[in-house]
């Protein structure tokens, strides 16, 4: 029994060793360039490849061929791809979901161009670099991760890596080599790479599908160590591989053997399910903010095209026709990432877990092998499989509530793996399957007009989740999560519905596929089949259902008429350009084609409005234009335009555009501190508003608010009142804490200690999304608005989600802020700041709210936008909303606040009248 305790052990650690090659090698790569590098595991297969053609196939010697693979070749392709995929894409901004699909899109290119050079079969005759005995390839280990460990901790390149990791910009400044270092970690992380490779290919059959896959298992040791320590990944990976080994001497019996067995086998994947779903998420670069730019409108005739060539094989026959007969249901398929990462703006490499679910679920309800059901006719098997895998949706939506980007990739990219190694490759689940076409369908071309019908239902469910409200909430999920839940949208609720839908839509693919080939063929729906399908739909348009349908016919088209992996080097060639067109095709076209007529600035599109609204009023009245008589006649609730009039100039009276403060009983007391020129236009003629008065409005309240960071103190015992009906302010130096406390006021934040109180309700726990619907609204100090939609469509997700009922309320926060008129259908993207913030203060308005939180309002705003904006903000309060603002223009705060607080190191250290705070903040510079 010791020696089979050994002998296993032994066994282990040579595993074990080859993970944790892998493990410092995503480490240093992702310390250097904060870019985890999905095509590690490719990288390790080509290097395999490639000294399996020096010394099997040209005859070199094995020394010679090492050198040739692992110390140029394997270090060059680093340096490539750092030169010219990733450093471009950090030029151009770094967008970090440019990178990922940039990464995966590596993987993709580089599994495509192994299987056209080498053929897809699998080889077991690659040569062995170092001996079987395992303590040689301990050794390796551990000199690498030392001498690793020691130049990072001890050297000068070592210190400047740690420099660029914390900070690349200041690094820089500092005269640090930024790309020499992101080089040089490249180059050394696809030296491990290659070393992988070339000690694991003696050890499993070498295919360019199977031993990228077995890498990228393995990226588990990686994020157990935080991708940061090296000795806690060599460790991991050691003790798993032996345990791993060890588990193989078990033989259990019963119904649950053959899971335990795959389990004990697949003991990596389980460490990836636990590091990626169960573990906090990685670092801080898990973010994928979304590119700033307008949505590209589907070119006209575009959709008469796609269903002209849709219908096209109806006249095929033989085996052309039979290919096509995978087109509409891969279609299916790719439309559910459509929904979750197109709309949802969610990262899924897991897609083909789902689509193999509902093939797998439609084939054992056909066959009656469905534990607890009957047998079912093929069509209505199809149509339960899809209810039974919808659910499931939730393995990688709930992952999504608490994750994003990196963190999320890992989680979904774990699920696909999980279901593919515990699930397809199990004999106990598919043996003896075999799946047939509905009744009445069994031939392809009417089994081919079936397909067509049910790609039309998935493309109606497709559209209806990108329109209307829900739609309007998905959008600004995707291009601003934070802003969204401010808005009132309930974002975790809507993840979930992104990852059902698109689980239910995969199923239904899945299925589709399986008795379209009439077999349950495991292999279609392995992980790098759902890498290939996420990075196709992204390059060709990941929010566009023609894009979807484009790469699918690109895709089958490819396989069934080319050399196998041809496909994949495209999409793979397509998707280390993304950077370059982050919208797909259609925004490459738009960049590229000749500019036409001159496009109006906002300006002109203010001024063009006004001048068609005066031609209307001087034309005749007519029963047609009585509706424009709407200002001045509807009642004024949140949104009051009266107290915006400019009154006239004259003796005892500000000059036009000039802040006024008001008394508590309205009265209007002299001009600010500073003196403005007057706004072009505010809004239109309206009555006094007539909102419910402050003293029946709840009062937001916060009691020894303290709020922390990693050990650092961002907010000490705060205790604020904001009271309805007045405008408080805080000031303060940058880092005093003033974001934080409107973080925790808003529900982004949750404090360590104190309370946040609405009224007499308890909200310190309530998110931002309930905190909106309660009445407390914010705007924030970066923008957030929604890009992909136009300027009414985002004042629409304020009202939508906010408390309001009142349909007019869009119309009223468009023309209070002068966004009407044209401007009011012109995408948000292609706004200047100053529009863009009033964009985000009406939708924010839009909804109603009885308190409003304004982090920096007048950001980006010139002299008269800021004048509008203070007269409309004395207006809100004076119908009774309380209003919070923290702004650093103390002219702005003076003419305008009823309260000042001043803070300074999380506590606030003086309150009053603006005058008093302001004088004396005035009498301690000058005394310094």
């Amino acid at each position: 029994m010791s020696s089979l305790t050994y002998d296993l052990t032994l066994a282990g650690l040579s595993v074990g060793s080859a993970a944790a090659l892998t493990g410092v090698g995503l480490i240093v790569t992702y310390r250097a360039t904060g870019v985890l590098n999905f095509a590690h595991g490719a990288i390790a297969m080509v290097c395999a490849y490639a000294l399996r053609q020096c010394v099997v196939e040209w005859g070199w010697p094995l020394w010679a061929g090492a050198v040739v693979t692992l110390l140029i070749l394997a270090p060059v392709m680093g340096v490539v791809l750092e030169r010219f995929v990733f450093r471009p894409l950090s030029v151009l901004g770094g967008d970090p979901a440019q990178t990922l699909v940039a990464s995966i899109g590596v993987f993709v290119l580089l599994v495509g161009g192994a299987a056209l050079l080498w053929g897809q079969g699998a080889r077991d005759d690659a040569p062995e670099l170092v001996s079987a005995d395992p303590w040689g390839q301990l050794a390796v280990v551990l000199v690498l991760a030392a001498g690793v460990s020691a130049v990072i901790r001890w050297t000068r390149f070592g210190r400047e890596l740690r420099a660029v990791v914390d900070d690349r910009g200041l690094a820089v400044l500092g005269g640090i080599d930024a790309d020499r270092v992101a080089a040089a970690g490249w180059a050394f992380g696809a030296f491990t790479a290659g070393l992988t490779g070339v000690l694991l290919a003696p050890l499993v059959r070498l295919d360019p599908y199977g031993l990228p896959l077995l890498v990228m298992e393995v990226v588990a040791v990686a994020v157990a160590a935080r991708m940061r320590s090296l000795p806690v990944a060599v460790v991991v990976a050691l003790g798993v591989g032996v345990a791993q080994s060890q588990l193989t001497r078990l033989h259990p019996s019963g119904r649950g053997e053959p899971l335990l067995q795959a389990v004990g086998a697949n003991l990596f994947v389980v460490a990836l399910l636990v590091a990626c779903l169960a573990l906090p998420r990685i670092g801080t670069r898990d973010a994928l903010p979304r590119t700033a730019t307008a949505r590209v409108p589907t070119p006209q005739g575009a959709w008469i095209v796609a269903v002209i060539l849709f219908l096209i094989p109806l006249g095929f026959a033989g085996s052309d026709l039979h290919t096509s007969v995978q087109v509409p249901a891969l279609g299916v398929v790719l439309l559910s990432l459509v929904v979750v990462t197109g709309r949802g703006g969610q990262i899924s490499l897991g897609q083909a877990a789902y689509a193999g679910l509902g093939a797998l679920f439609t084939a054992l309800l056909a066959a009656g092998r469905f534990p607890g059901l009957p047998r079912l006719p093929e069509l209505a098997a199809l149509a339960v499989a899809v209810v039974l895998v919808a659910p499931l949706g939730l393995l990688t939506g709930w992952p999504a509530i608490t994750r994003r980007g990196l963190a999320l990739a890992l989680a979904t990219f774990a699920v696909g793996v999980g279901v593919s190694r515990f699930v397809f490759a199990q004999p106990y689940a598919t043996s003896g399957l075999s799946l047939e076409r509905p009744a009445g369908f069994e031939g392809d071309r009417a089994y081919y007009v079936l397909e067509l019908a049910l790609l039309t239902l998935a493309l109606l469910a497709t559209h209806a989740l990108r329109r209307g409200r829900t739609g309007r909430a998905l959008a600004a999920m995707r291009d601003h999560e934070s802003g969204a839940s401010a808005a009132g949208v309930r974002v975790p609720a809507l993840k979930l519905l992104a990852f059902v839908a698109g689980a239910a839509l995969a199923a239904l693919g899945g299925g589709m596929l399986g008795m379209g080939l009439r077999a349950f063929d495991p292999t279609a729906y392995d992980p790098v089949r759902g890498l290939l399908w996420f990075a196709a739909v992204v390059v060709l348009g990941a929010d566009s259902t023609l894009g979807a349908l484009a790469a699918a016919a690109l895709l089958v088209g490819l396989d069934a008429g080319a050399r196998g992996g041809v496909a994949a080097a495209l999409v793979g060639v397509l998707a280390v350009l993304v950077g370059r067109f982050p919208g797909g095709p259609y925004e490459a076209v738009r960049r590229l084609r000749p500019r036409g007529a001159a496009r109006l600035t906002a300006t002109g599109l203010w001024a063009r409005g006004r001048v068609q609204r005066a031609l209307r009023t001087a034309a005749p009245p007519t029963a047609a234009s009585g509706a424009d008589g709407m200002h001045g006649k509807e009642p004024s609730t949140a949104l009051p335009a009266a107290t915006v009039n400019t009154p006239a100039a004259g003796p005892g009276t500000a000059r036009p555009g000039t802040p006024r403060r008001a008394d508590p009983d309205g009265a209007e007391q002299g001009p600010s501190r500073r003196s403005r020129p007057p706004t072009p236009r505010a809004a239109d003629s309206a009555p006094p508003p007539t909102g419910p008065p402050a003293e029946g409005r709840a009062v937001l309240t916060t009691h020894r608010l303290q709020a922390r960071y990693d050990g650092f103190t961002a907010l000490d015992g705060v205790d604020l009142t904001v009271p309805p009906g007045r405008i408080t302010a805080i000031i303060g130096p940058n880092g005093a804490g003033k974001t934080t406390l409107f973080h925790c006021l808003a529900g982004t934040l949750r404090p360590s200690r104190g309370r946040v109180r609405y009224g007499d309700r308890d909200i310190t726990r309530l998110p931002a999304h309930a905190r909106t619907r309660l009445g407390i609204a914010r705007t924030f100090q970066q923008l957030a608005v929604f890009p992909t939609l136009t300027v009414a469509e985002n004042v629409r997700v304020g009202a939508e989600q906010g408390r309001t009922t009142d349909p007019a309320a869009v119309d009223r926060a468009l023309r209070l802020f002068a966004l009407d008129g044209p401007l009011r259908d012109a995408p948000a993207a292609d706004l200047p700041t100053g529009t863009l913030r009033r964009v985000e203060l009406a939708r924010a308005l839009a909804g109603t709210p009885s308190v409003l939180l304004l982090d920096e309002p007048a950001a980006g705003l010139d002299t008269a936008e800021v004048t509008a904006l203070a007269r409309i903000l004395r207006a809100l309060a004076a119908d009774g909303t309380a209003l919070l603002v923290v702004e650093h223009d103390l002219d702005l705060v003076a003419g305008l606040a009823d309260v000042v607080h001043v803070m300074t190191a999380g506590r606030i250290i003086a309150s009053g009248p603006p005058a008093d705070v302001l004088e004396t903040l005035d009498a301690r510079e000058t005394a310094v």
